[in-house]
């Protein structure tokens, strides 16, 4: 009886080892999530806002989409578009907290979420399924990380978007988190002297725990359904939508105006989704959830 035991217990497979990180940077082919088809490209300016999503646990140990290992723990987050790696810079509309995080995947899966956090990152910024965030990237760093890694040949310039003043006060960390070292209000740039290369940033592998403190500045909630250079091609979607409510928004400057289509304000995020499915199920593929 005891061989047959032993015997039996030598026949079971051996446990699944994790897949080896194998970081690069990408920015890939359209793809289908949700539902909804998205289509990845370069850009190191983009500054946007709406819902966050948490990532769920299951994608714990397994390769993301430039080739990392997914880790609930660390300070990550999946972005349905943008290139990968990206250093992001997410703040909490709703109660100012801001935290840098490195997006390393596609997602998230749901179509009304502007990004899916790791469930550290959605910790320390105190994030729920549907809370309001912004979202913007992190110029250098991001072109910091795509130089260092296999595919950088497709790396975008860097080019930074101008940066309001923004008014912090320090954080006690949240339960759990490391204290970051106080930092030194920063001095203005120098140039660089003629014929001296400016480094780049260094990007540590993984981000520390550091949150900024600054004033909460909630929005409301639409769904956008998309924006024209003419009015009467605006007017046009809006009529299709009347049964959701749509209107014609005109902005910018004469003789560039652009004019979005757009439903809203809703009340919550629960109001909101409903309205994006309406408005996708009728067709309109391109439909969002914004924050403004």
């Amino acid at each position: 009886m005891l061989l047959a035991v032993l015997a039996l217990a030598g026949c079971r497979p051996a446990p699944t080892a994790s897949p080896a990180a194998a970081p690069r940077y990408t920015v890939g082919a359209p793809y289908e999530m949700g539902g909804v088809w998205s289509y990845p490209r370069a850009d190191t300016t983009l500054v946007q806002s709406g819902l966050a999503t948490i990532l769920p646990d299951r994608r714990a140990g397994r390769r993301t989409a430039d080739g990392e290992i997914h880790d609930p723990a660390a300070l990550v987050a999946a972005h349905r578009t943008l290139q990968l790696p990206s250093i992001l810079e997410v703040t909490n509309l709703e109660n100012g907290r801001s935290l840098l995080v490195r997006a390393n995947d596609r997602g998230p899966a749901p179509p009304g979420r502007v990004i899916g956090l790791s469930r550290r990152a959605a910790e320390l910024l105190g994030v729920r399924d549907g809370t309001q965030v912004r979202v913007a990237v992190r110029p250098a760093e991001s072109q910091a990380l795509a130089a260092a890694l296999p595919g950088e040949e497709n790396a975008p310039p860097a080019v930074a978007a101008p940066r309001g003043a923004v008014a912090t006060e320090a954080l006690p960390p949240p339960p759990g988190a490391r204290a970051a070292e106080r930092v030194r209000e920063a001095a203005p740039l120098a140039r660089p002297a003629a014929g001296v290369t400016e480094a780049a940033p260094v990007v540590p592998d993984r981000l520390p725990e550091q949150v900024a403190q600054g004033a909460p500045s909630p929005g409301s909630l639409y769904v956008e359904a998309g924006t024209f250079s003419r009015r009467d091609m605006a007017a046009r979607q809006a009529a299709s939508l009347a049964g959701a409510g749509a209107t014609v928004q005109a902005g910018g400057p004469r003789g560039r105006e652009q004019f979005r289509v757009r439903i809203g304000p809703l009340p919550d995020p629960a109001a909101a989704d409903r309205t994006l499915e309406q408005v996708l199920r009728s067709g309109v593929s391109e439909a969002r959830i914004t924050v403004e």
